[in-house]
Formats: structure tokens, C-alpha cells, sequence
């Protein structure tokens, strides 16, 4: 696309493109320069100028940081993608990329920051054919999870203890090859160093402790925030008294849910249902 041809009222995806490329030019720097800085290719500057590339959040802070611009990218990005993610949720993922300890609890589908890419990429698609969200908003959500995924794998990454409700393993999503492959992750994930991986069996009733996914951190300080979220919104709890009760819960889930051993062995069980 031509520079001249750029509408920056075309659309948000635009605006942020020709924001980028004037302050790219008032420095004086060429994308490869520019690119250097942010540790991304020319090439891709280009499709995100020319707004032939949607910006990610890891591009929206890198670029704030290469051009000094605060945080105004990573904001301008969270406004384009109020649509596509669930309210409270992006206030969260600011948190859980710092936090030293995180401590999960899912009901339904495995959760996110466990998921194939095939798996996420359904479950987006199937909101897209229910008219949740559009297709792009789908492309949105599994890039996005990608890039929280990705945060986790760095030097001394957090501790990452996972509970989930059977049904998370039980239900199938996709195609028989689809599940296969994210049950087999799971087991894998349960085999690092910095993971404990739970299965809170049908059997426990009424002793399981959560009706909601609940996602609790504890950060660089030793603080620990809460997050949960019901069908229409996510709620960041950083209270003392709304927390422990929530860490109280959570610890006497994990006393209720099957060892990791016997959680791998259901979850192998599983996988061979779906071979």
C-alpha cells in the first residue's frame, strides 16, 4: 500500500499504523531501524503501518518503549480489542505476566494457558458461528493467547499450579485429533519443573470449592491478587478480605483433588479415547 493511499480514519488498525510510522519518521529512523529496536523485521513494521497487519500487545509495548512513549501503544491497542476479550480481562494479563506464582482453577475447557493452538483456534471459531464475536476478533483472541503463553517461558518462569474439574478433560473440543493432542499436552506440562498439574474429580460432589474459574497471583512482592470471571465480565480482586478467602478455597480444593500421579494417569486414560 502506497503511504499516500493510508487512511488513518479507516479504521483503529490504521490510526495505530500512522501513529506509528509519523513518530517513526520524527526520530528519523527507517523501519529497519525502528525494527532493530523492537526486535522485529522491517517487513513487519511496514504491514503494521500500512495497516495490512493487525498490532499485537507485545508490539504496543515494544514500541512504546523503543519510541518513549509510556504506555500510549499498549492503551491505544487494549481500546481496539475491547470487543474481542472479556471486560476485566486485560487489567489481569498485566498482572499474570509479572506474577512469581499462579494458581488456576478451570471448569469446562482446559485452561487458556494450557491450550494447543487447535484448541483455541475452536474454541474462537466456534463463538465466531454463534455470532459472539467476529472473525477477526477469533484471529485476536488466539494470537493473544499465544503471546500470554510465550510471556510465561522466561528466565526463572513463575511457579504454575493448575486444578481442573474433569470436565475439562472429558468434554471433547475439535475433532477426535484436536483433543488427543491437548490431552497429550497437558501430560507434558505436568512433567516441568515449575508445574503441578490436578484433576478434580466428579466423585468430590459438592466439596469442590469453586463453581467459576478463579485464577489467583502472587506477585514479585508476595501479594496475591484474584481473578474471576462469570459469562459476561472478569473481576480483578486485590483486597486482603476478598482474597484469602478465595486462597483458603483454593488450598482446600487442592486437598480434595486428585496427586498429580493419579491426575496423569486420568489424563492418559482419557487421551486413549480419542486415538
Amino acid at each position: 500500500m502506497n503511504v499516500k493511499d493510508l487512511d488513518p480514519d479507516a479504521s483503529p488498525q490504521a490510526a495505530f499504523g500512522a501513529r506509528l510510522r509519523r513518530l517513526r519518521e520524527e526520530q528519523g529512523w527507517s523501519q529497519d531501524q525502528l525494527g532493530a529496536r523492537m526486535e522485529y523485521s522491517s517487513t513487519h513494521i511496514s504491514s503494521v503501518e500500512t495497516g495490512r497487519k493487525m498490532p499485537t500487545l507485545r508490539l504496543a509495548r515494544r514500541a512504546d518503549t523503543a519510541l518513549g512513549t509510556g504506555d500510549s501503544f499498549e492503551r491505544e491497542w487494549r481500546e481496539m480489542h475491547q470487543g474481542s476479550l472479556l471486560e476485566g480481562f486485560p487489567e489481569y494479563v498485566e498482572h499474570e505476566g509479572r506474577a512469581v506464582e499462579l494458581r488456576l482453577f478451570e471448569i469446562g475447557i482446559v485452561p487458556g494457558l494450557v491450550q494447543t493452538p487447535e484448541y483455541a483456534r475452536v474454541l474462537a471459531e466456534s463463538a465466531v458461528r454463534r455470532g459472539a464475536i467476529t472473525a477477526e476478533q477469533a484471529k485476536e483472541r488466539v494470537d493473544f493467547l499465544a503471546e500470554r503463553q510465550a510471556a510465561l517461558l522466561r528466565p526463572n518462569p513463575p511457579m504454575l499450579l493448575l486444578v481442573m474439574d474433569e470436565s475439562c478433560i472429558r468434554r471433547p473440543i475439535g475433532s477426535t485429533k484436536v483433543m488427543a493432542a491437548q490431552l497429550q499436552r497437558l501430560v507434558e506440562f505436568a512433567e516441568l519443573p515449575n508445574t503441578v498439574v490436578q484433576v478434580a474429580p466428579f466423585h468430590i460432589g459438592e466439596r469442590r470449592t469453586f463453581d467459576l474459574p478463579v485464577n489467583l497471583l502472587t506477585m514479585p512482592d508476595w501479594s496475591v491478587l484474584a481473578y474471576a470471571e462469570s459469562q459476561a465480565q472478569g473481576h480483578l480482586h486485590r483486597e486482603t478480605t476478598s482474597v484469602l478467602p478465595m486462597l483458603t478455597a483454593y488450598h482446600q480444593l487442592q486437598a480434595e483433588s486428585l496427586p498429580q500421579a493419579e491426575s496423569v494417569a486420568m489424563i492418559t486414560a482419557a487421551r486413549k479415547g480419542y486415538q
